[in-house]
């Protein structure tokens, strides 16, 4: 081989990156803390905030410029079938004997972000949008970062801790996966602002990507449920193949409509079938591979483009990152909460609900990073938001064991069985 051949130094960085992330996550489990808490940190770790800082030598032999594009693809491919499974586990029939409450504390779980987080964007504007950003994508794209829940992390502290059955855990999931689906549906009219050239452009990709959503829903929907009716018959390699062949075509759809590769994959997911044990045991592999092996990369490509550094130049961005973070809590776990109190929950239990809707994990990453990739936000922004994003899923179960949660909620059956591997990871 070539000295410029990248695959020597790939198989070096796949391998470090991938046992790196697994050791963080091991960590974070015995303290209690979700594993993504563990990658994310170790992704950070492992960029300038820390290695590229005492000893940049390393890093740069670890990651060289010629395996960064390989690992980001990778990364990538990873995070598609990711969304793939969100949108597999999205079930909105949780909404069943919650629709009132759940309703009304997603409203207000994305209402108040929303409207804190556009004003922190008018304040933000001059000194940290990128030059030529619109006033319009950088204000909606803050707010839509504020309102954010992740969906999947969310879910796996509620089984850690026993929760996913009970009422508290139903209606969390439920509010939960309002939340996901509103808060997709704007980052992609950010995206489609953000990537035109005119308004008639943003305007043409928001009306084909409706179109596309329908045609998924009422078009493809049947079809899969047709087909899934005969997937048992089949090899689960011949069905993992259509799976992966699904997200991959959708996702590229969607692509090329102007609103990221991701929404098709997570539409897929959502348009896909949950019945069958093929279908189940091909998500599970699918699942048991991206998120050991490729979501790393992921984790270490937003670490790398995060330099906390950076953010020392001057006390004020430090003043700035920690209004982020205000905002952050006050309008997710803030509005979530009093929601909830004001449907007629107990405060232990309103509170309890505030706090797991504040949970952002690898969901705000993925916003964060298609930001930064389609300029909408600089490195410096950047960095504050990823700092909020750790800050606040870390600060989850602290908070849920605080306020005593497990002891509170009643315990009840799972309104569904958890499929084995399903839910786990980020």
């Amino acid at each position: 081989m070539s000295g410029a051949d990248p695959l020597p130094a790939l198989l070096i960085a796949v391998p470090v990156v991938i046992v790196a992330c697994q050791a963080g996550a091991a960590v974070c489990r015995r303290l209690g803390q979700p594993p993504v808490v563990g990658e994310i940190a170790t992704g950070i770790l492992l960029g300038p905030s820390l290695l590229g800082w005492l000893w940049p030598q390393a890093q740069h032999a670890l990651f060289p410029a010629t395996v960064l594009p390989y690992t980001s693809v990778l990364g990538q491919i990873g995070l598609l079938a990711f969304m793939f499974l969100v949108g597999l586990e999205l079930d909105l029939k949780s909404l069943r004997g919650h629709t009132r409450v759940a309703v009304a504390v997603s409203q207000a779980g994305m209402v108040l972000p929303l409207g804190l987080g556009a004003v922190l964007a008018l304040a933000l504007y001059g000194d940290f949008a990128p030059d030529g950003v619109g006033r319009t994508p950088f204000v909606l794209f803050i707010a839509v970062a504020m309102s954010i829940t992740a969906f999947p992390v969310l879910a796996r502290i509620l089984i850690d801790r026993g929760l996913y059955g009970t009422p508290l855990g139903a209606l969390a999931m439920a509010c939960a996966a309002v939340d996901d689906v509103v808060a997709w549906c704007l980052l992609a009219l950010v995206v489609a602002l953000a990537s035109a050239g005119s308004p008639m452009e943003a305007a043409t990709a928001a009306v084909l990507a409706a179109a596309f959503a329908a045609a998924m829903l009422y078009g493809v929907r049947p079809l899969l449920a047709r087909w899934a009716e005969r997937a048992d018959r089949w090899r689960d390699a011949v069905v993992l193949v259509a799976l992966f062949s699904g997200l991959s075509l959708s996702a590229l759809v969607t692509d090329l409509i102007g609103v990221h590769a991701l929404f098709g994959a997570f539409l897929f997911g959502v348009v896909t079938p949950r019945t069958g044990r093929r279908i189940e045991v091909s998500a599970a592999r699918l699942r048991a591979f991206t998120v050991p092996v490729l979501l790393p990369l992921f984790f270490v490509h937003t670490g790398l483009r995060t330099d906390i550094g950076g953010l020392t130049a001057s006390p004020e961005l430090w003043l700035w990152a920690l209004a982020i973070l205000a905002v952050a809590v006050l309008g997710k776990w803030g509005g979530a909460a009093g929601a909830a109190r004001i449907c007629g929950r107990p405060w232990r239990e309103a509170l309890s609900i505030g706090a797991l809707m504040n949970c952002r994990g690898l969901t705000e990453l993925v916003v964060l990073n298609v930001g930064l990739e389609l300029g909408v936000i600089g490195p410096q922004l950047f960095t504050m938001l990823v700092l909020m994003a750790l800050v606040t899923t870390a600060v989850t179960s602290p908070a849920l064991t605080g306020l005593r949660t497990k002891a509170a909620a009643p315990q009840g059956p799972p309104q569904r069985p958890v499929p084995e591997g399903a839910l786990s990871g980020p």
